[in-house]
């Protein structure tokens, strides 16, 4: 069984009051918790749902990480 290492993306939702995820590898994939652990947790879960069922249709599965970088934009208003 192989290791495979995805950039995640956690944010705070304040109007929903939970933190979500997204991993930009797999076309987005987002799921959320109430804490960090917990959406985090749900999200290696997604991680692991999305690639056994991509496996199981004959879909390709991506290699890993993508070349995801958060940055920031300085917009003048």
């Amino acid at each position: 069984m192989a290791t495979q290492k995805f950039t995640i993306i956690l944010t705070w939702d304040e109007q929903e009051q939970l933190w979500v995820t997204h991993v930009p590898a797999l076309n987005w994939l987002s799921t959320y918790g109430e804490t960090q652990e917990e959406a985090l947790e749900m999200t290696q879960e997604a991680i692991l749902g999305y690639l056994e069922a991509a496996e199981k249709d004959g879909v390709e599965i991506p290699p890993g990480d993508t070349m995801a970088r958060l940055m920031e934009v300085e917009v003048l208003r």
